[in-house]
């Protein structure tokens, strides 16, 4: 209950705090609260629908609060950076707070075309940067039973399972801001 009345609160300051991601409030797709950075404060991650520009992807934001000075504050700026539609069921990109302190970012298609398929990625906190920690993604096709397709890597350790087999590639450490799908799906074996 404490991280929900958190993000509510934090949600209700964001207007104040928009300016400094270049968005109104009301282009809040999904957030989640937790405390990223263990300082015993709740921070904030958002995701926000682009702001008029054709073909553009939602943006995140990742907000930590400065408990000194009762505010949140910019740590990432990631616009059109989060594939999803707003208009399309089954497309919504989606957050989730993890009671380690990392945060969860899944995109998805749950509803167009024959392959459907959905990705989420671990971000954790580390060395004062945001970092891709796990990767996890599952896919289907509705019009073949053998076009089933999945992984879960951990990226930290290169260890993980794909379409049931276990996985031992390199360790990784990629911050958030340098993440390519291609990294994770290429050590599963997807592409």
């Amino acid at each position: 209950m404490k991280p929900l009345i958190a993000a509510l609160a934090l949600s209700a300051a964001l207007p104040v705090f928009a300016g400094a991601a270049d968005f109104p409030a009301e282009r809040i797709v999904a957030m989640a609260s937790g405390d990223w950075n263990k300082d015993g404060t709740p921070d904030l991650a958002v995701i926000a629908a682009p702001g008029g520009e054709n073909g553009a992807d939602s943006g995140l934001y990742i907000y930590l609060a400065k408990p000194e000075e009762s505010r949140l504050t910019v740590a990432l700026s990631l616009p059109d950076s989060v594939w999803g539609n707003l208009t399309m069921y089954g497309q919504e990109p989606e957050l989730a707070a993890l009671a380690n302190g990392s945060f969860t970012l899944t995109t998805k298609n749950d509803s167009v075309g024959r392959e459907r398929w959905r990705q989420s990625l671990t971000i954790a906190y580390r060395n004062f940067d945001f970092i891709v920690a796990g990767y996890t993604y599952a896919a289907y096709d509705t019009l073949s039973e053998s076009g089933a397709r999945e992984c879960d890597l951990n990226v930290l350790t290169g260890k993980g399972k794909s379409n049931g087999r276990a996985l031992a590639g390199p360790p990784r450490f990629v911050l958030l801001k340098d993440w390519k799908d291609e990294t994770a799906r290429n050590a599963c074996g997807l592409d």
